[in-house]
Formats: C-alpha cells, sequence, structure tokens
C-alpha cells in the first residue's frame, strides 16, 4: 500500500480507492451462514484467534515463510486450559439445584442439600441441559480436587443475568448482567489456599431477569503456549473491508503479501448465495528487486465443526475432482438434535482444500503443532486421524517470488449434510437441490471458476459501495458494506417441501429464534432493494405456518417458527399482535411494489385481510404489550407501534389498489387517514411526539413512519415529519441518536430509518456519522453490534445479527424513487 506500484493496487485498480481503510469492531473472514462464520476481533490479523461470532475460538492460523525465515500473518494458538472441574462444554456433570429461595447460608460447605433437586449441566431456557423458566436459580455442586498442582486456579463460567458464586462459603465471583460466551475469572489466592484436597463445594445464584437463561461453570488452569522458535510477526500495512471480501496487506521481510478472504455473496445468484465455499487468496511480491523462495501455510482448527473442543472428531485426507482435501467432523455427529443461541454446529465436516497441480503439502495435526511443523520444516510423516482440537495443515509452495505478483488460492467450506428441520421435515441446504451435487463438486466449481468469481466480488463491491455512497456519503457506505455479509450469513437458504423458497434468519444473541419476524422487518432494505425472492423467502414460513400448518389459530401474525435450526412452530412466549401483523402488512407489500409481483399479494390475500382486521380493531392504541424493542419492556399505548400499525393499514389499501379490490381499497385508505388524525391528536407532546399517548414528557424515534415514505402511501403530512426531526437533533449523543427518553442505549439499524425519514442529505448525515464514529471506536470487539449505548459506545447485547440489512433503508428509498 505504501509503495507507488503495490499488490493492491495492481490486482484491483482504483477500487481500493473508493473503499478506504477503517477499523471495525470486528473483520469477517469466513461468512456463509449461522454456523460457518469466522471473525478476526483484532484490527491486526495476527494478534489473537479467529471466533466464531458467538465467540467461541475458532481458529485459522497463517504463516508466510520467505528465504527459511517463517512470519505470523493470521490467527494465534488459542488459549488452551488444564480442567480440574469441568463445565458442560468440557464435560457432563450434574449437580443440585433449587428454584424456591434456600434458607440462610445455602452457601457453606455444611449445608444440607438434600431436598434439592439433582440436574445435569448446563441450566439453560434454550433446550440444552436442566430446563430453567424460573426467575431465579441456586445451584450447589460438591467435588473432589485430587491434584492441588494448580499456580493460578481460573473460575470458567456462562450466566444470563446476575450471578453470585461461592467456593466454600467465600465469594469469588458477583456480576449484575449477564455474559454473552464464557469468561475466565481468577480466583482469590486466600480462597485457593483454603481449597482441600477432597471435597469442597462450589455454589451459584443466577437470576435471570428478561430473555435467555443459563448457568454453567468449571475450574481450570490456563496451559501458557509454548513460543514457536524463531517466528516472527508481519507487519500488518492495512486492512479494507469490502462487500464480499476482506483484504489484509502485510510486510514479511522483502516480500510483500496480501491476504484476501471472499465469500461471495451475490444477492442475485442463489445459488451462490448457498454454496458454502469461502476462498483464502494469497499474493505475493518482492519489493527490494530480488527474487525470494516463498512458502504459505494455513493451519484451520476442528474446532470449526464442533460446538465445544471437548468433543472429539475424525479426520480424513484424499484427493476428489481435482483437489487435495482434508475433511474433519465430530465423531458422533448429532444431525439436527440440537437448538440454541450460543451455540456451533457438531455435525457435517469441514473442509480446506486446495488444486492438485499446486504441489500443496496437507497434513493433521494436534492442534499448535501444525503451525510448530510448518515454522521448523519438519512435516509429520504420519496423519492424526481422531483427537480433539485437531489442526488441518496446507502448504502452498509459490516458488521464486520475484516483482511479479504470485497468487495463490485456498478453499474452505462446509458441508452441513441437512441444514433445517421445517415442520417436522429435514431440508438440504439449497445448493443440494441439483441431482448429484456434493460439497467436492462444489469446491470444484469453486476452484475452476475462481477468476469469474473474483470478478464478481469485486463488481459486488463496487455496487454495493457506490449505491450507498451516492445517496448517504461515504461513512455511511462504510456501513453499509461492513454490514452486507453479516446480515446475509444470518441467514440459511432452503427450500420447503411444497416447493417455496426459504431464507431463515437466526436470531443470533438475543434469543436463537428462527425466522423472527420483528428480524426480518428491520433486515429487509437491503434484499427489497437486491432480490425480494430472498424477502418472499423471509417471509413463506410465516405464511404456512398460519395458512397450511394446521398450528397456528391467532387472528394476528405470529412471532418466529422455532428455535434455530428447528423450524417446527412459534416458541416465543409471548406474541407481539400488532408489532409482527404490521410487519408481515408492510414487508408483503413492500415486495409488491419493488417487485411489480401483486400476485404474491393475492396469494395471502385471505391471511393478510385478517391480519389487517386485528390491526383496524387493536393497532390504533395499542393494549399494553411488547414491540421489537421488546428488550425494554411492555408498553401501553406505544406511539411508535401505533404508527406501524396505521401504515401497515395503508399497505393494505396499497395492494387491493393493486389488486383492482377498489372497494376495499377505498375503505381502508379511509380509515388511515383518519387515523393519521387522531394519532396526531393523541401522540402530540408540544414540539415533538410522545413514546406514549397518555406521558407528554417522553419521546421516540418513530422509525416505522420510514415506510409512508419510501413506499410513497403520503399519510403522514410533512409538517410531522418535520417536528420530529427537529426535535432528534436536541437529543443527539456522541454515539448516535437514543432509541426514546427511557435508557441512553439506541438500535443502529433503527437510527438509520429515522435518518431515511429527510430528504436532506445534510440532515441525514447528522444521524448517520454518529453512528459511523461508533462503529470505528467502540471499545466492544465483536461482529457489529446493534443495540449500543449512546454515550459510550459499548454493546449492551446482540452482535452478528441480520437486522444491519437495515443500514440500506436509504438505499431502498432510491431504488424506490421511480417504482
Amino acid at each position: 500500500m505504501k509503495k507507488q506500484i503495490g499488490i493492491i493496487a495492481l490486482l484491483l485498480g482504483g477500487m481500493a480507492a473508493s473503499a478506504q481503510e477503517f477499523r471495525a469492531p470486528a473483520y469477517p473472514l469466513i461468512t456463509h451462514d449461522p454456523y460457518f462464520s469466522v471473525w478476526s476481533n483484532t484490527d491486526t490479523a495476527s494478534s489473537a484467534p479467529t471466533h466464531h461470532w458467538t465467540g467461541a475460538t475458532q481458529s485459522l492460523t497463517g504463516m508466510v515463510k520467505v528465504d527459511g525465515k517463517t512470519y505470523r500473518v493470521l490467527g494465534h494458538d488459542a488459549t488452551a486450559y488444564k480442567v480440574y472441574l469441568p463445565s458442560a462444554e468440557d464435560g457432563n456433570f450434574s449437580a443440585q439445584y433449587t428454584f424456591d429461595k434456600p434458607a440462610t447460608g445455602w452457601e457453606q460447605p455444611g449445608f444440607n442439600d438434600a431436598s434439592w433437586k439433582t440436574g445435569k449441566a448446563p441450566w439453560t431456557n434454550s433446550g440444552q441441559g436442566t430446563a430453567w423458566e424460573t426467575h431465579d436459580i441456586w445451584m450447589r455442586r460438591t467435588f473432589t480436587l485430587a491434584d492441588r498442582s494448580f499456580k493460578n486456579l481460573l473460575l470458567k463460567l456462562n450466566h444470563d443475568d446476575d450471578a453470585e458464586v461461592y467456593i466454600n462459603g467465600e465469594e469469588v465471583y458477583h456480576l449484575k448482567g449477564w455474559l454473552t460466551k464464557y469468561g475466565y475469572f481468577k480466583i482469590p489466592a486466600e480462597v485457593v489456599e483454603k481449597m482441600r484436597t477432597g471435597k469442597n463445594v462450589m455454589a451459584i445464584h443466577v437470576r435471570n431477569n428478561v430473555g435467555g437463561a443459563m448457568l454453567d461453570a468449571g475450574l481450570v488452569e490456563e496451559i501458557q503456549p509454548k513460543a514457536t522458535a524463531g517466528v516472527q510477526v508481519a507487519q500488518q500495512r492495512s486492512v479494507i473491508i469490502h462487500a464480499t471480501q476482506t483484504i489484509y496487506d502485510l510486510a514479511c521481510g522483502p516480500v510483500e503479501v496480501q491476504l484476501k478472504f471472499s465469500s461471495p455473496l451475490f444477492l442475485d445468484d442463489l445459488n451462490m448465495v448457498s454454496r458454502p465455499v469461502s476462498y483464502l487468496t494469497w499474493t505475493a511480491q518482492s519489493t527490494d528487486g530480488a527474487s525470494h523462495d516463498v512458502q504459505v501455510y494455513l493451519g484451520a482448527s476442528t474446532d470449526l465443526a464442533v460446538n465445544v473442543p471437548a468433543q472429539p472428531v475424525t479426520t480424513k485426507q484424499y484427493a476428489s475432482n481435482g483437489l487435495s482435501i482434508l475433511k474433519a467432523g465430530s465423531l458422533e455427529q448429532p444431525i439436527l438434535k440440537k437448538k440454541g443461541d450460543d451455540l456451533r454446529i457438531d455435525w457435517g465436516y469441514v473442509f480446506v482444500a486446495t488444486p492438485q497441480g499446486e504441489h500443496a503439502v496437507q497434513y493433521i495435526t494436534p492442534g499448535a503443532d501444525g503451525s510448530a511443523s510448518f515454522a521448523s520444516a519438519r512435516v509429520p510423516k504420519t496423519t492424526a486421524t481422531q483427537g480433539r482440537s485437531l489442526s488441518l495443515n496446507t502448504i502452498v509452495p509459490l516458488g521464486k517470488v520475484g516483482a511479479t505478483p504470485v497468487e495463490k488460492f485456498m478453499l474452505v467450506a462446509y458441508d452441513d449434510i441437512d441444514a433445517i428441520q421445517y415442520f417436522k421435515t429435514n431440508l438440504k441446504a439449497w445448493w443440494k437441490l441439483q441431482a448429484g451435487q456434493t460439497i467436492e463438486t462444489q469446491m470444484a466449481a469453486a476452484a475452476k471458476d475462481y477468476r469469474s468469481i473474483m470478478d464478481k466480488c469485486e463488481a459486488t463491491n463496487a455496487r454495493i459501495h457506490e449505491d450507498a455512497a451516492k445517496v448517504g456519503g461515504e461513512d455511511y457506505a462504510r456501513l453499509c458494506v461492513l454490514g452486507y455479509r453479516q446480515t446475509i450469513s444470518a441467514h440459511k437458504l432452503v427450500r420447503s417441501p411444497e416447493g417455496e423458497i426459504l431464507f431463515l434468519s437466526k436470531e443470533n444473541f438475543s434469543n436463537g429464534c428462527i425466522n423472527t419476524v420483528d428480524v426480518t422487518y428491520p433486515s429487509a432494505p437491503l434484499y427489497l432493494t437486491y432480490n425480494p425472492e430472498l424477502m418472499k423467502g423471509m417471509l413463506n414460513g410465516i405464511f404456512y405456518f398460519s395458512e397450511k400448518s394446521g398450528l397456528y389459530h391467532r387472528d394476528y401474525a405470529a412471532h418466529d417458527l422455532g428455535t434455530y435450526p428447528l423450524a417446527n412452530g412459534q416458541v416465543y412466549g409471548e406474541g407481539m399482535p400488532v408489532e409482527e401483523s404490521g410487519n408481515m402488512l408492510i414487508l408483503t407489500d413492500a415486495i409488491v411494489r419493488a417487485s411489480g409481483d401483486k400476485e404474491y399479494a393475492a396469494k395471502h390475500w385471505n391471511t393478510l385481510s385478517t391480519w389487517a382486521h386485528y390491526l383496524d380493531r387493536e393497532g390504533l392504541d395499542p393494549a399494553n404489550q411488547l414491540c421489537t424493542d421488546d428488550f425494554a419492556g411492555h408498553l401501553a399505548r406505544n406511539a411508535n407501534l401505533s404508527v406501524k400499525a396505521i401504515v401497515a393499514l395503508g399497505c393494505y389499501a396499497d395492494m387491493a389498489k393493486a389488486l383492482g379490490k377498489t372497494d376495499t381499497a377505498a375503505v381502508y385508505r379511509a380509515k388511515t387517514e383518519a387515523m393519521v388524525k387522531k394519532w396526531m391528536e393523541l401522540a402530540d407532546a408540544g414540539d415533538h411526539y410522545g413514546l406514549t399517548f397518555n406521558d407528554k414528557n417522553t419521546w421516540s424515534q418513530k422509525y416505522n413512519m420510514v415506510w409512508d415514505k419510501v413506499l410513497h402511501l403520503h399519510l403522514f403530512p410533512q409538517s410531522v415529519y418535520d417536528k420530529e426531526l427537529a426535535y432528534y437533533k436536541t437529543k443527539q449523543q456522541k454515539y448516535g441518536l437514543p432509541l426514546d427518553s427511557r435508557k441512553g442505549y439506541t438500535k443502529s439499524d433503527w437510527i438509520c430509518w429515522t435518518a431515511s425519514l429527510t430528504d436532506n442529505q445534510e440532515d441525514f448525515k447528522t444521524f448517520t456519522d454518529p453512528l459511523y464514529k461508533y462503529i470505528t471506536e467502540t471499545p466492544s470487539r465483536v461482529p457489529l453490534s446493534d443495540w449500543h449505548e449512546t454515550e459510550d459506545g459499548r454493546q449492551v447485547g446482540f452482535q452478528a445479527r441480520s437486522v444491519v440489512g437495515g443500514y440500506f433503508m436509504e438505499v431502498f428509498k432510491e431504488y424506490m424513487k421511480n417504482r
């Protein structure tokens, strides 16, 4: 990047200039679906292990050898732990527990817990371990220590929400809040000193305030990794994120190396959206005028194919369709046997492949032995076939590298065998629909079409960036670019037994639901713009549930179809009647308007009419119920929810008109116009409109109003927009506009929608510029969180969710101008 002629400029021409480097919360590397998703959570690719979006380590390690000298360019050997007391992640254990508040002294070693129940860890409300559905849980675990050789004992813990932990009656941990993944906490030395060789007691109390519930704990000691002799760290000069690619530019002594990750998620090509194959491209170029011998190395952990590292795997090395291949998967292969949020796939197989003509060397070793063997040039003569946390190792020689760049690629792929269970029928991924397709044929096609796919990646990158920059400026474009792969890879593409497209989301780090309607709703703008068929794929399952499954009988729309990956019917504890009915009506009309396919509305007209009748009856002044912002709690007389009902009925009238149902269109148009006038009276709070109709000292973002503008419904007068936008400017914080007057946190997708309420570019940037500041400065290093504090930019919850597709609302607004 620093030279007059460099690899980036040479290979990508002017595209790099249009996608300048920026600091992201996390960098997407492999992004295909909720299970096959690997990220780097640090600015320098070689400073930490890579992770699954949940935070679990899924290690990819990259090295480059130049004239015998080795440089680390990607990842780091994962931290290892010696287990003294297993958590559920490390093995199986049972303990005593109760949901009823125990007597004083429950945490003490001598307490009598004989009347407590015995349960298997973990305790959750997501279908794993022992079911926990109450507000509080108390757990006591009596354990025997046969070995006290530890020097730095750690508490391994996962809890949701508030927790307190005691060992032999002494508190070692206390937190109000929840953990988004397993944490490791030092146990005070004075407590460790009192632990006995023999019986000890760990006692834990967790309070679940809202949403997910979790309790799991163990005791471990960190094993310090052995330094790999002679390995230097490459100098990372830059990292650039495009819509479909993440590109690192690195200096390895006298050789410049580009490491490019490509996930070719082209929304106009469903087969490519579904194909679970990512590319790692290595390009090297001499910088000193001499030629140098260069080799590149990738180590992929078999942890990519298990939920937890303790699960044993089996591996295979073979050749097929012109590729040299390494394969790994769990021994157990529990296909579609688990569901939940903080969960990785433990069925199917991960693959690393390279064209046979590249003279690659492949082998399988325990963990860090793979990178150590490359560094020492001692490749094992035998390959491991079973074990835990093995490494799939691939070495590709680039030969003598001079001033002309040398480029080679590797493939990383995943075959999940069966992908989704849909009303008790197991479905395979979309790419398997064509007869005879195997993961080997898919990888072979990916290798054969490498150059054309890279060309299309570059074209897609340019289009996504340019479309967003045109309407919102450079910083807004970067928001959209960062959201692109995240939103697509939070879905799985399959076809229903009835032959319909299904594009099913996972509610990542929220509650793990599948096909949640109020997650589909904010995700919609990207798909409505670039392929409305995928938008249909988000709605088809909900329509089927209501119309044909025989399992749903409400007169309002369902919330979800189950817990990912099991789509067997709603699991959310209560409905969101106005919310989901409004979402389904709005999105169906948006499909009709974006695609011109009015038959989609005709096909579901009876169901749409049922929901419209419900909103006509209940929508103007909503009862005490949840909306999509359910984390903020129940709310009666919610003005923004009322807006959704009004706009949804306007969409119903719009569809009726398109279908030639003129009488219905006229009736519902008149209803919505009357509702708008009433809403303006009820919500009026002087210089703004309130959060609720009954409290004029409140305010909220009226993001639901955006559809009135984008779909050109002309329901709300311009004065409403002007009043609200002027008021919002007085409430801006450093990292964005708060959601409403109750808290300082916000939702970034809704801010983008609120920004689209204006047609003034300066006002638009007033709302989106603080979001760019948030993503480039947040201390929360996770795949983009859509729920953050506006004062300090910290993640509140949620990460890697599909809702960032909502960042594209301004792009969709532009798309709809002439439709």
